[in-house]
């Protein structure tokens, strides 16, 4: 298990945060409340430190199949207007992050990035319709022998730190980081009509391992 980059700079303000409160309820208060914050603060640390884990992941997959581009809980299936880059109908397919899911987010196909752009927005609650398209977001979108799949990182109410490191020509690779979205959120894919969709509502999917769906 790997600590992300992403939280080097939270986790060492949490050392020093948590190792000022214990000396100074040491030099403060009785023994016991000083044990207290002491355990406190230990479970506290432990906690930020299981938000940036980054655990090595094995992407199998082939051109047509779309990998989940984050861990988390599917609560949206279903057929949308796409109203940013594709101006068309797509299936779009939603991956809820909860604060206890890895918070990498992947590339869900290889191939060239045609658009990458953050949009300032919101910070409606995660499951929100609107979210997708109020709230702080980026779109990226990735080319493939002749076909392209739209995929959304999307803050919440908690989440209000976005990482993208996508830009325009970039070379995509399944399964590799695209990003990172700090204590949550979700993240939204957008697929062509007709693709396979090989997961259910509630399923629980991996980040560069679960095959979200088939290109046809």
């Amino acid at each position: 298990m790997f600590l992300h980059k992403e939280g080097y700079p939270t986790i060492l303000i949490s050392i020093g945060i948590l190792t000022l409160l214990c000396y100074g309820t040491h030099l403060v208060a009785p023994e016991w409340l000083f044990k207290a914050v002491v355990l406190i603060s230990i479970a506290l640390f432990v906690i930020v430190l299981q938000f940036f884990r980054n655990p090595l992941r094995s992407t199998q997959s082939t051109a047509n199949q779309i990998i989940a581009p984050a861990d988390g809980k599917v609560v949206v299936i279903e057929e949308v207007e796409e109203t940013e880059y594709f101006k068309d109908k797509r299936i779009q397919v939603s991956i809820f992050m909860s604060p206890f899911n890895v918070h990498v987010n992947r590339y869900p196909i290889g191939g060239d990035v045609d658009y990458a752009k953050y949009h300032p927005g919101k910070y409606l609650v995660a499951w929100h319709p609107k979210s997708s398209t109020e709230n702080e977001r980026t779109t990226i979108v990735v080319k493939n022998n002749g076909k392209a799949v739209l995929f959304r990182q999307i803050a919440g109410a908690l989440a209000r730190r976005i990482v993208m490191y996508s830009k325009t020509g970039d070379k995509a690779i399944a399964g590799g980081e695209m990003g990172f979205i700090k204590f949550g959120s979700r993240v939204d894919l957008f697929l062509p009509l007709g693709t396979k969709i090989n997961v259910s509502m509630q399923e629980v999917v991996r980040g560069g391992e679960t095959i979200i769906a088939d290109l046809v």
